[in-house]
């Protein structure tokens, strides 16, 4: 059969311009230029340029609106999908092309990094369902390919569900980890508290004790008491009982949980007499340490005498965990007004071990010097060590040195 020709010898169509000649190089500009073409020697329509360019938009805008760009990817898939099916080349992929797969996956991944896996599940299964209603509609054979997206879709969807996890596991783990050391240091402030109201609970249970007792018995060292006197000295017996009474009662929570053993609640408590033992402790652990004392040794308060012993304690405990091979310093200065605690340890030979947790040692001795109203002052010396230095007042001037 021969081809017809027109009366001028030209072909019909030699006048018309091909539908892209005026916009060489559009094919290829966007990812999906070339698949929304209906035909690849038609060149490309600017509908099919606008579209490609409007799921890249989406695709982008994911990163900011992951909902509201994955309805945006689907939409415009599922319309030039319906639009350019009728004439689409049966070879290409259906529904899903290599790019629109490579879009729609883009944007259920951006969206199960940002939103709960319960939704994310819930727009994989409308992405599905979309390519199952435009794979029952079709008005020609087509290469379908809903089986081979579908995977794609679902290894999208579970990657950024596992990097959402992965991330909030994170961000819960660092907080968790701030909260559990602020327990951790609240709950050892507490310790120390409650250790150090115990431990003068003991000694003014002991003064009102003697108290008690001493009211008991004077009447019995006058001759002939008056009833006025016996009155006086039972009062004051009354009270002394009352008042300890009330002391173990307000202690009482604190003894609850952790109670110490008979023989540990009723021993007498350590004061600067019992630092010579101490440090036989201390140095047959290891530690050389040196012990002197300035001033004129008096009577000091059971309080101040147990505030002194616990803060020597507590300061050559830190030398023997952060300071391995140093040698400390200790010095009791008496005065008038109180009594000042100076602990020095030289340089450490060699690093420490690491010790987990936080030093709440340093907050317990504050505590001890606050609440007798001293002063605490804790930092490195020159040459390279650290020093504790406690001021604790007796709360009352000496009469001799009063005017």
């Amino acid at each position: 059969m021969r081809a017809a020709h027109s009366p001028t010898g030209r072909s019909p169509n030699a006048g018309r311009r091909a539908p892209c000649a005026a916009r060489p190089g559009l094919r290829g500009r966007s990812p999906r230029t070339n698949e929304l073409a209906v035909d690849a020697t038609d060149g490309v329509s600017g509908w099919a340029v606008l579209a490609a360019l409007a799921q890249s938009a989406a695709l982008v805008a994911g990163m900011i609106r992951p909902v509201g760009a994955w309805w945006a990817a689907t939409a415009l898939s599922a319309a030039t999908i319906l639009v350019t099916e009728p004439v689409m080349s049966q070879d290409r992929l259906f529904p899903w092309s290599i790019m629109g797969m490579a879009f729609q996956g883009g944007a259920l991944f951006l969206l199960a990094l940002r939103v709960p896996l319960r939704r994310a599940t819930g727009a994989l299964a409308l992405t599905l369902l979309t390519g199952l209603a435009l794979t029952l509609r079709t008005t020609q054979p087509h290469n379908l390919d809903l089986d081979r997206s579908a995977p794609v879709f679902v290894v999208a969807l579970v990657l950024g569900a596992a990097l959402r996890s992965l991330r909030l596991a994170r961000k819960d783990l660092v907080v968790q980890a701030e909260l559990t050391a602020e327990e951790r240091a609240r709950r050892t402030l507490l310790e120390e508290r409650g250790r150090i109201a115990r431990e003068l609970h003991d000694v003014v249970a002991h003064h009102m004790s003697v108290i008690s007792i001493q009211a008991q018995v004077a009447p019995h060292l006058v001759e002939h008491p008056t009833e006025e006197l016996r009155e006086n000295l039972a009062g004051i017996r009354e009270n002394a009982l009352e008042a300890l009474a009330e002391l173990r009662r307000v202690l009482g929570v604190l003894r609850s949980e952790s109670a110490p053993s008979g023989s540990a609640r009723h021993a007498p408590q350590p004061g600067l007499d019992g630092l010579d033992g101490l440090l036989a402790t201390v140095r047959s652990a290891g530690l050389a340490v040196s012990f002197s004392a300035t001033g004129d040794p008096r009577p000091l308060p059971p309080g101040v005498e147990l505030s002194a012993y616990r803060i020597v304690q507590e300061s050559l405990s830190n030398v023997l965990r952060h300071a391995p091979g140093a040698s400390a310093d200790v010095v009791i200065g008496h005065r008038p007004a109180g009594v000042t605690v100076r602990v020095v340890n030289s340089p450490p030979d060699r690093p420490a071990a690491p010790s987990p947790g936080v030093r709440h040692g340093l907050l317990g001795m504050r505590e001890r010097a606050a609440m007798l109203g001293g002063e605490l002052a804790t930092g490195p010396t020159p040459g390279g060590g650290w020093e504790v230095t406690a001021i604790l007042p007796t709360g009352t001037e000496s009469t001799e040195d009063a005017p």
